[in-house]
C-alpha cells in the first residue's frame, strides 16, 4: 500500500467483499490499516469483527468488540454466531440477552444462531420465548429462522415446558389453515414443527427434510411418506438426507419392496455411494433379514464411517451371524475407524451369544481406552456380556460401579444372577429396582420368573406373575407362561403345570409345552409326557426337541419298540437329531467337541486324562448313570458312550492344557446330561478346579465337588 488514497480504496474494496480475506494475517493487516488511517468507525469495526468470526478468530473478535461503546447489530450477530459455531452456547445466549438489554433490535440474521444454541442447550422454554419474540418482530416468515425453529422443536420434542408453545402462535395474526383456526393452543413437539412448516411462505429442501425427519423419528411413518410425495409435487428433489430419513421407515415396516424402490432411485441419481444413504440401506436390508443385500451395499460404499460399519455389525447380530459381526468389527478397527458407543453396544451381544470371554475382555479394553466407561448403554451391554460369558462377578462389579441404572441394566443383572443359579439374589435385585422407582417391563418379569424357576420359589413366582396385570397393567406373554410352566415342572407340580398351560390366555405353542415335557423327563413321568407330546405334535408336528426327549424317555423305560417307531417317524419327516456339541476357548481359539467324535488332535491325551480321573472318581463313589443312553446295548457299552460326551471331552481338554487353578469354561448347545453333571462335580473336586458349564438354559458352576444349581435343574 504505497499511499493513503490507495489504502483507503483497497479498504473500501475489501469492505464490500470481505470474503477475500482468508487468513488471520490478512485480517490483522486490514484491522491495522483501519487504525492507521483513523477510519475505524462502528461500521468498519463490525466488518472486521465479522471477518475475524468467519475465520473462527473468536479471541481477536472479542477484543475489538469490547472496545465498542454501542456495538451495532452486525457486530452482535457475528459474535453470537461465532459463539454458537464454537459450541459456546451459553455465551451465545448471554450475548443475545445483552444485545436486547442494550436496546439493539436483532434482525433475521441473528435468530438462527440463537435458536441453535437453545436447541443444543435443550432449553425449550427459552426457545419458545425466542419464537414469541420472532413473531412480535414480524420475522415469523423468514426461511432460515423458520428452519431453525423447526429443527429446535423436532430435536426437543417430548420435553416438558413450563409455558405453552401455543402462546407463541397466539401472537401471530389469525390464520386459517386446512380449515382450522391457527390461534388455538399449540401442542409441543412434532405438532409445533408442523405448524411452523405450514405457515412458511417459502420452503427449501432443509425445511422439507426437517419435517420429514421429525415425523419419522416420532414414529409417524405415513405422515413422513406423505410429505416426501408432497415434496416431489412441489418440484423439490429429495437429497441424501431426505432418503436416509425415509429408509428406516421401511426397516420398521419390513417393507423391502418399497425400500428397493428408493434404492433404485438413488442408483439412478448417482448418490448410492453416499455414506448416509448407504448406512440406511444396510440397516433396512438387515432388518428385513436380507443380510446379503446389506453386505452388497456396504461393499460398494466409497467411504465407510463408524455409522456404516455399525449398521452392518448390528445387522449381523440381528440375524444371528455373530462371528461375522466380530470379524467386521476387527476390520473397522484395522481401518482406523474409531468405534463409537453404538458400535460397542452392537458388537458386545455377539460376544455374549458366542460366550467368547477373551474377545469380550478385549472389547472392554477398547471401551476403557475410548473413554466410554460411563456410557449407560455400553455398561448395560457389558453387564449382559460378562453374565452370558460366565463371569457374573465381573458383571456385578460393572453394575455396582454404574452411576445410573435404567431398566435395561437392571434386567441384565437380574437375568445374569438368574442364569448363574443365584435366584435369591436376583429376586432381591428385582425388589431393589422397584424401590429405586424403575418400573419393571416384560423382560424384567421374564428375568425374575426365571430366577424363581431356577431355585424353586413357587409362591414368589405366583406373586410376580399376578402382579404383572394387577399392579403394572402388563399382559403376560408366551415367555412368562413358559417360565411359570418351567417353575411348576421343576418343582414336581406336573399336573398343576399341565392345567396352567391348558388354561393360558393365549394359545400355547410347542415351546411352552416343551418346558413341561422336559420336566416330565426329569421326574420320569412317562404317562403325562405322552399327553404333553401329543399337544406339542398337534401344533408343531416336526418339533425335534420333543421327539428326542420322548425317545430318551422310552429308552429309559426299556420301551424300545416305541422309541424305534418314533425314530422311524423322524426319518420319514427328514428330521435329524441335533448333535450334542461343546466348545472351549484356549489361546484365543475355540475348540469344538461332538459327542462320540474322536477326531480332535488332542484326543489321545484327553482319553489318558479321563481314564486316570475315572479311577479316582470311582474310589470317591462315582457310579455311572446310564439311564439317559438312547441305545439298547449292555451297561458296559453305555458307560463307554457316556465317556465320550462332548462336555466331558471339552472339560478334559481344558484341564490338560491349562495351569493348575485355572478356571475351565465350557459351552454346550443342549442341556447337560445328568451323568456328566455328576461326573464333573467329581472332576472339580479331584482336580481342585472351578469348572463352569453353560448349557442351553443356565450356567453350572462346579467347585469342590458341588454345583451352583444345587442339583435343581
Amino acid at each position: 500500500m504505497s499511499s493513503s488514497s490507495s489504502s483507503k480504496a483497497l479498504i473500501k474494496t475489501l469492505i464490500k467483499n470481505p470474503t477475500r480475506i482468508r487468513s488471520k494475517h490478512q485480517a490483522k493487516q486490514l484491522h491495522a490499516q483501519f487504525l492507521r488511517t483513523q477510519s475505524l468507525s462502528h461500521t468498519s469495526a463490525s466488518v472486521v469483527i465479522s471477518i475475524y468470526t468467519n475465520l473462527k478468530l473468536l479471541h481477536e473478535a472479542l477484543l475489538l468488540f469490547r472496545t465498542l461503546e454501542s456495538p451495532p447489530v452486525l457486530a452482535w450477530k457475528s459474535v453470537i454466531r461465532c459463539f454458537t459455531d464454537q459450541s459456546l452456547f451459553s455465551h451465545a445466549l448471554s450475548s443475545f440477552v445483552d444485545m436486547r438489554a442494550s436496546g439493539r433490535c436483532p434482525d433475521h440474521n441473528v435468530f438462527p444462531s440463537v435458536l441453535k444454541s437453545c436447541t443444543m442447550m435443550s432449553d425449550l422454554r427459552l426457545g419458545e420465548s425466542v419464537h414469541g419474540y420472532v413473531v412480535r418482530l414480524g420475522l415469523g416468515c423468514d426461511l432460515y429462522t423458520c428452519n431453525a425453529l423447526m429443527n429446535m422443536y423436532a430435536k426437543l420434542q417430548g420435553m416438558g415446558s413450563k409455558i405453552s408453545a401455543g402462546k407463541v402462535f397466539d401472537e401471530m395474526p389469525q390464520r386459517i389453515l386446512d380449515g382450522e383456526t391457527m390461534s388455538n393452543a399449540l401442542p409441543s413437539g412434532i405438532d409445533s414443527v408442523r405448524k411452523v412448516f405450514e405457515l412458511m411462505p417459502r420452503k427449501d429442501v432443509v425445511s422439507w427434510n426437517t419435517i420429514i425427519a421429525g415425523y419419522a423419528q416420532s414414529g409417524m411413518y405415513e405422515d413422513a411418506l406423505r410429505m416426501v410425495r408432497e415434496m416431489a409435487n412441489e418440484d423439490i428433489k429429495p437429497d441424501a438426507f431426505t432418503l436416509s430419513s425415509v429408509l428406516p421407515i421401511f426397516s420398521e415396516y419390513v417393507d423391502v419392496k418399497r425400500g428397493k424402490e428408493i434404492h433404485g432411485y438413488v442408483i439412478r441419481k448417482g448418490i448410492d455411494a453416499d455414506v448416509y444413504i448407504g448406512s440406511s440401506l444396510v440397516d433396512m436390508y438387515a432388518k428385513s433379514a436380507r443380510i446379503e443385500d446389506s453386505e452388497r451395499v456396504f461393499s460398494h460404499l466409497l467411504r465407510r464411517d463408524s455409522i456404516s460399519y455399525n449398521s452392518l455389525v448390528a445387522g449381523y447380530v440381528q440375524n444371528g451371524r455373530y462371528n461375522e459381526a466380530l470379524k467386521l468389527f476387527r476390520q473397522m478397527v484395522t481401518a482406523k475407524v474409531r468405534p463409537g458407543p453404538v458400535a460397542f453396544s452392537s458388537v458386545l451381544p455377539a460376544c455374549a451369544h458366542l460366550s467368547t470371554l477373551h474377545l469380550g475382555k478385549q472389547l472392554h479394553g477398547y471401551v476403557l481406552r475410548g473413554g466410554y466407561s460411563d456410557n449407560i448403554f455400553i455398561d448395560s451391554a457389558l453387564v449382559d456380556m460378562y453374565s452370558k460369558c460366565g463371569s457374573i462377578k465381573a458383571a456385578r462389579k460393572i453394575f455396582d460401579r454404574m452411576n445410573v441404572h435404567d431398566e435395561v441394566s437392571w434386567t441384565a443383572i437380574i437375568m445374569g444372577h438368574a442364569l448363574h443359579g443365584h435366584g435369591h439374589e436376583a429376586v432381591s435385585l428385582f425388589e431393589e429396582m422397584k424401590l429405586q422407582g424403575v418400573k419393571p417391563n416384560h423382560v424384567a418379569f421374564v428375568a425374575v420368573l426365571t430366577a424363581c424357576s431356577h431355585v424353586g420359589l413357587v409362591d414368589e413366582a405366583w406373586g410376580y406373575f399376578n402382579s404383572m396385570t394387577e399392579v403394572y397393567g402388563l399382559n403376560p406373554e408366551l415367555e412368562h407362561y413358559a417360565a411359570v410352566a418351567d417353575l411348576l415342572g421343576r418343582a414336581g407340580k406336573l399336573e398343576e403345570a399341565y392345567d396352567f398351560i391348558s388354561n393360558m390366555r393365549v394359545e400355547p405353542t410347542g415351546s411352552v409345552w416343551s418346558t413341561l415335557l422336559s420336566s416330565c423327563s426329569v421326574h420320569k413321568n412317562l404317562e403325562l409326557a405322552e399327553k404333553v407330546a401329543e399337544k406339542i405334535f398337534a401344533v408343531d408336528s416336526e418339533n425335534m426337541g420333543a421327539c428326542v426327549l420322548m425317545c430318551n424317555m422310552y429308552a429309559s423305560n426299556g420301551r424300545w419298540k416305541e422309541m424305534a417307531k418314533l425314530r422311524l417317524r423322524m426319518k420319514k419327516l427328514g428330521m435329524r437329531k441335533k448333535p450334542a456339541c461343546s466348545w472351549i476357548e484356549f489361546k484365543d481359539k475355540t475348540h469344538g467337541f461332538v459327542s462320540g467324535d474322536r477326531s480332535h488332535s488332542s484326543m489321545e491325551r484327553i482319553n489318558e486324562f479321563l481314564e486316570a480321573v475315572m479311577e479316582q472318581m470311582e474310589k470317591e463313589g462315582y457310579v455311572a448313570d446310564t439311564s439317559g443312553v438312547l441305545h439298547d446295548v449292555d451297561e458296559e457299552h453305555k458307560r463307554e458312550l457316556l465317556f465320550g460326551h462332548s462336555e466331558r471331552l471339552a472339560v478334559a481338554f481344558g484341564i490338560i492344557n491349562t495351569e493348575p487353578g485355572t478356571t475351565i469354561r465350557v459351552t454346550k448347545n443342549i442341556r447337560i446330561c445328568r451323568d456328566c453333571h455328576v461326573a464333573i462335580k467329581f472332576i472339580s473336586k479331584i482336580t481342585e478346579r472351578e469348572i463352569i458349564v453353560r448349557d442351553n438354559s443356565r450356567f453350572h458352576h462346579f467347585n469342590h465337588g458341588s454345583c451352583s444349581c444345587g442339583d435343581y435343574w
